[in-house]
């Protein structure tokens, strides 16, 4: 859903205090819903700008 970031980058938006919180946390990692993520996503990244010139 965020793109081809790097592992480093994932770690630092989930960081935010503004990120939605996992609603489990697995030997893994975390997981969090997919509308809450969606929802995050859409509010804080700028639109994407076709660029056809």
């Amino acid at each position: 859903m965020l793109g081809s970031i790097s592992r480093q980058r994932v770690y630092q938006l989930t960081s935010r205090r503004d990120f939605p919180a996992p609603v489990a946390q697995l030997s893994m990692g975390n997981v969090w819903l997919a509308e809450d993520v969606e929802s995050w996503i859409a509010a804080h990244r700028p639109p994407v700008v076709d660029a056809v010139g």
